[in-house]
C-alpha cells in the first residue's frame, strides 16, 4: 500500500489499522529529517529520500521523503508528493504474475522498493556529473560573478547529495546486518547487493567532490590570473609615466638658474625627452619579453 501526502489523519489511522509503533508514525510525519532505520519484533522501518530533478530552466536538485514500513505479510510506504514516484518500475513488475516481487513474499517486495530508490540516485548523480563537466567550459566563457554563482550552484547540489546519500549507507547497513525474522536468508543476499550499490554512489559523492574542489581551483586560478594582468597593465603604464614625471618635477622647480629655462627651445625639448623616453623603454620591454 503507497500513500501519498502525509496528512497526519490518514497516517494515523493507517498506522492504527496495522498496529504500527506511535515513534514510527512519528518519524512518518516529521519532514527533512535524517535518513534512519528502526528494526523492531514485528516492524521494519527505514526513511530514505528520492533524489529528482526540478523540471526549470536549471534542472535544480531536490529530496522527497519517503518512509517504508515491513509488517508481516504487508508493506506500507509513505511519500511526499503524488506528483513524482519512485516505484512505477516496481508496480509494472507487479502486473506479472511470473516476476519475482508476485513469486516472492512480503520482505522481498520491501527490499525491491529500497533497491529502486537506491538505484534511482544514480540517474540523478549522472546528471550532476553532466553538470560538473559542463562547469569548467562556462567558467571560460563567462565573468567572474557568474563564475561564482554556478559554483555555489553545484556546490549546494554537491552537499544535499551528501546529506543524502551518506547517511543512506548507513540505514542499507543496518538492514543488511539486522537479524529480524521478517526478512529470509534469500533476501538478505539481496540486501547485500543494494549496499554495494550505495558504497558506489558514495564513491561518485567522493568523485564529484573532487571535481567541485578542482574547479573552485580553476576559478581562483582565472581570478588570480585576470588580476595579475591587470597589475602588470598598471605597472608598465606608471613605468611610461615616470620619465614625464622626472622631468616634469625638475623643471618644476623654484631655482633661478635651470638648464633650458631662458631657450627658445627648451619646451620643445622637455616634451621630446617626455616622448622619447618611453617609446625606448617600450622597445626594451618588447624585446626582454616582459609584455
Amino acid at each position: 500500500m503507497n500513500i501519498d501526502g502525509l496528512r497526519r489523519e490518514e497516517v494515523g489511522q493507517i498506522c492504527k489499522e496495522f498496529s504500527i509503533h506511535q515513534l514510527i508514525e512519528e518519524d512518518i510525519l516529521s519532514v527533512d529529517q535524517r535518513p534512519k532505520s528502526d528494526i523492531f519484533e514485528d516492524f521494519v522501518y527505514c526513511l530514505l529520500y528520492q533524489l529528482y530533478l526540478e523540471k526549470d530552466a536549471f534542472n535544480e536538485l531536490r529530496r522527497e521523503q519517503i518512509s517504508m514500513v515491513l509488517g508481516k505479510n504487508f508493506v506500507l510506504t509513505f511519500q511526499e508528493e503524488a506528483t513524482r514516484d519512485a516505484f512505477g518500475d516496481i508496480r509494472k513488475r507487479l502486473q506479472s504474475p511470473l516476476s519475482k516481487v508476485r513469486q516472492f513474499g512480503s520482505d522481498f517486495l520491501y527490499y525491491s522498493l529500497v533497491d529502486a530508490v537506491v538505484d534511482d540516485y544514480f540517474t540523478t548523480m549522472d546528471s550532476y556529473g553532466e553538470k560538473l563537466e559542463r562547469g569548467e567550459s562556462q567558467l571560460i566563457r563567462t565573468n567572474a560573478q557568474m563564475r561564482m554563482s554556478y559554483i555555489l550552484f553545484l556546490r549546494k547540489e554537491l552537499l544535499l547529495f551528501r546529506r543524502t546519500i551518506y547517511p543512506a549507507r548507513d540505514v542499507i547497513s543496518s538492514l543488511n546486518k539486522n537479524e529480524n525474522a521478517l526478512f529470509n536468508t534469500k533476501t538478505l543476499r539481496y540486501l547485500k547487493d543494494i549496499y554495494d550499490h550505495i558504497l558506489q554512489a558514495v564513491e561518485m559523492v567522493e568523485n564529484y567532490r573532487e571535481g567541485m574542489s578542482n574547479l573552485q581551483d580553476l576559478h581562483m586560478n582565472m581570478a588570480n590570473l585576470k588580476m595579475n594582468e591587470s597589475m602588470k597593465v598598471m605597472a608598465v603604464v606608471t613605468c611610461l609615466l615616470a620619465p614625464a614625471t622626472v622631468i616634469g618635477g625638475i623643471f618644476g622647480m623654484n631655482f633661478a638658474q635651470i638648464p633650458l629655462l631662458h631657450n627658445t627651445y627648451g619646451f620643445t625639448v622637455a616634451v621630446a625627452l617626455m616622448l622619447l623616453i618611453p617609446i625606448w623603454m617600450v622597445f626594451v620591454f618588447k624585446k626582454r619579453g616582459w609584455f
